[in-house]
């Protein structure tokens, strides 16, 4: 495995539903601090492969690592063994993911629902943990929601005190699956904002999405996946502007 300390690390993950290749051989490094955007029709595996960086889907062949460790797996001599449940909890804390339809638990407040995971896993107080959620709400621009549920949320609310929740265990590396795609157009704006905010603080990001001006404002690397592989992957303006290959030329003609 590579030395260096990229953040984020896929060797040839391959994964297969069936007789369908999801990912095919996908090589990847997001190096610490940086926003990667991955872009691609619809069954591309971009969402696949956001769910193997936290090991929620198991590949069939490859590895991930985060920050140097692998996820999900150890080194038993030649093989990888699978970890327990109880190991991949834990790793999985350190990695923050994002969903498209925001997974708030509807019983709790907004304040509760980002205080949970820390006092879940033993890594903060119940005092600690709401301390650390109303400043994750102040930093997402929802002081004033803190006892609020989700239903009398809007959608980019809702999305953006699950953004704060995904923050509350100060993972290493923050995964979004497409997360302005359940939103009203109008609520759009206010969820990239708060990424863009995460951005600019230094928190290294992987985000599929479709919002193409995102991705050349706020990405240093964009991917383009089609067909379970990544086709092209680049600076932004080498892969939004002068895409070489066909697939992605073709792509970005439909959505620019």
């Amino acid at each position: 495995m590579n030395a260096i300390a990229a953040a984020v690390e896929v060797h040839g993950a391959t994964k297969s539903y069936g007789a369908h290749k999801v990912l095919d051989n996908v090589d990847l490094t997001v190096c610490p601090g940086h926003v990667t955007v991955i872009l691609g029709p619809s069954g591309a595996g971009k969402s696949t492969l956001l769910r193997v960086i936290n090991h929620l889907e198991k590949l069939d062949a490859g590895y991930v690592s985060v920050n140097g460790a692998l996820v999900g797996v150890r080194q038993h001599g030649d093989r990888l063994k699978e970890l327990s449940e109880r190991a991949i909890l834990a790793q999985r804390a350190d990695i923050g993911f994002v969903f498209q339809n925001f997974n708030l638990f509807p019983h709790l407040t907004a304040l509760e629902n980002v205080a949970a995971a820390p006092v879940a896993t033993g890594r903060a107080t119940k005092a600690e943990a709401r301390e650390r959620a109303r400043e994750l709400l102040t930093r997402v621009g929802l002081a004033d929601k803190a006892d609020v549920h989700p239903r009398r949320l809007s959608g980019g609310q809702q999305q953006r005190v699950a953004i704060a929740r995904a923050l509350a265990l100060r993972p290493g590396v923050v995964l979004f699956d497409e997360p302005t795609s359940a939103l009203d157009p109008e609520l759009v704006g206010e969820v990239l904002a708060t990424i863009k905010d995460l951005a600019s603080a230094g928190t290294t990001l992987i985000v599929v999405t479709h919002e193409i001006g995102f991705a050349r404002e706020v990405a240093d690397q964009v991917v383009f996946m089609d067909g379970g592989r990544i086709v092209e992957q680049g600076e932004p303006a080498e892969v939004l502007d002068r895409p070489r290959h066909p697939r992605t030329r073709e792509f970005l003609s439909k959505v620019l």
